[in-house]
Parts: C-alpha cells; structure tokens; sequence
C-alpha cells in the first residue's frame, strides 16, 4: 500500500520555509529572498520518494497585518494548519522565539498536531554549542515530534528532515501523479520568479508594493522559443521609474535574472518582455487582489 503525508511549512518570515520546500521538492518552485514576507500566498510542492508521497504547503511568514494584501497573509496561515498529518515549523536558529510564534505553536500543540522543528541556519552559529540551551528553552515550552537543526543553504539535515515527515506518513492512495512537483499553474510559478529579482534588486521601501501577472506566454510553432509577457503593477509613479531605473537599467537587470530562472524552470529558450503599470493602493483593493490571483473569500 502506498502512503502520503500532507505536511504544512510554518514560521517567522525570512526563516528559510520557501528554501526548504524548494530543497525537499528539488526544483525551485516557491519565490526566495532576504526581504521579509516572500511567499504571499500557500504553494504546494509535492515529493516521491519510493512509495511514499509527500505534499508540502509552504505559507507566508508570521507578521504583523498592515492592510488587506497582509491579513489575506495570515489567513493562508492560519487555515494551512489544519486538516494536515503534520507541521513543520522552521525557526531562524540566531533568532529568540517571538510570542506570535509561541502562541502558534501552543495552539498546534493544544490541537495534538505533530510539529517537527526545524532550526534553520546553523551555518551562521558561530559555535554549534549555542544550540543546546535553544533547544532545551523551545522543549520546556512545546511538545514536538523531532527537533532538527538544519543549514538550507548547505543542504545540511534536509534529509533529516524529510525521514521524520516519511515517519509520519499514513496508507493511502497518493493524490497528485508521481511525476508532479506542484499544482501550481506555470504562469504563477513564473510571475513569482519575476516578482523574486525583482524583491533582489529593489530598495527595502518597494518591494511589497509590487505585482506581477504574465498576461502571454506562447511557445513560438517554428522555433524552441517561449514568448512571455509580464506586467509588474506597482503602488506610486516614483516607484515606477525607480523599478525602470535609468534608461532602463533596473528592469534589464531584473529581466534578464528572471529569464535564467525560467529558462531552466521551462527548459528551454525565453523571450521575456516585461512593461510596468501603477496601480494605486492595490494591495488594500478587493477587486484587484483577486484579480492577481488572492482569494478575496480569505480577506
């Protein structure tokens, strides 16, 4: 009999969730960057191992709401811990627990869920013997299923990681093809790889005010060459010409990031136009959160 774990990716934004997913799953398919609050939405990854089927929800980190874009956060958050066999709940090990954190994991524990923690970024301890009093005050506090320290970036206790999730696994028929990695559609995971060079390259103040939709992406009939079409929204006229830089210098550069990205994504050749558009306020707007793609019922 076949067996299948659905497991939900939890944490403090920046903590390392979108790298682990991509880490277990082994393609790239959720948006990594240093700036806080990446993933804006929940992203399923999926990985085969044997007989066994894991499918992952990463979800947007915990934060405090600002407006609607942000309360639509949480919620995915909230809603993506329950129904599921286990959590797996990343930490920055260089950071002390928050009470956002804490009263997460209380109410996962209350509900008898299985939590795996998985410390992340041991690489940046500068002796690994601060790790034991961590641990020791987060297990005085929460019953978890294992504690796993782990380095993303070094691919350091992945596999780990992936032995506990394997552990909890229960029979059953697996749901998604075995050679599918995420339901997510190809226009999304691409608009998300934009949106990521884009999170890189821009000045701390923008970022979040940024949107972007693929509005074509056609294979051309007689050549191995995709033609993608890519609007990035924006919130103010001078972030506009920020995110185009002088002569056009800012959106080259996330242009042609973005293109390596996809071109290995798709596997093959890409002609990546990209336009800019302002759109005022969209983050607090119903209409066009759901017009890019935020369920407006989660808000």
């Amino acid at each position: 009999m076949s067996r299948t774990a659905f497991v939900t990716i939890a944490g403090r934004t920046n903590a390392g969730k979108s790298s682990l997913l991509n880490a277990i799953v082994g393609e790239k398919i959720a948006s990594v960057s240093n700036k806080p609050q990446t993933t804006r939405t929940r992203i399923t990854g999926i990985r085969n191992i044997d007989d066994v089927q894991l499918v992952f929800f990463d979800t947007p980190g915990l934060h405090k709401p600002v407006n609607k874009l942000s309360e639509h956060m949480l919620n995915t958050v909230k809603e993506s811990v329950s129904d599921i066999d286990a959590v797996v709940f990343v930490m920055d090990c260089t950071k002390k627990i928050n009470q956002q954190e804490l009263d997460l994991l209380k109410s996962m524990n209350a509900s008898k869920m299985p939590i795996i923690l998985v410390l992340n970024k041991i690489d940046l301890l500068k002796n690994k013997d601060e790790l034991a009093p961590v641990i020791a005050d987060l297990t005085s506090k929460i019953k978890f299923q294992a504690v796993v320290p782990v380095s993303v970036t070094e691919n350091s206790g992945v596999d780990i990681v992936i032995d506990e999730i394997i552990a909890l696994s229960e029979e059953s028929v697996h749901f998604f093809p075995d050679d599918m990695i995420t339901d997510q559609p190809e226009r999304q995971i691409v608009a998300e790889m934009i949106r990521e060079k884009a999170l890189y390259l821009l000045q701390d103040e923008i970022p979040h005010g940024i949107a972007v939709e693929i509005t074509s992406m056609k294979p051309r009939k007689d050549k191995d060459i995709t033609d993608i079409e890519a609007t990035i929204y924006c919130e103010r006229d001078s972030h506009k010409g920020i995110i185009i830089g002088k002569q056009g210098s800012m959106l080259k550069k996330i242009g042609s990031n973005a293109r390596c990205d996809i071109e290995r994504f798709i596997g093959g050749s890409v002609n990546l136009q990209i336009w800019i558009k302002v759109k005022k306020d969209w983050r607090d707007s119903d209409f066009l959160l759901k017009n890019f793609g935020y369920d407006e019922k989660n808000i």
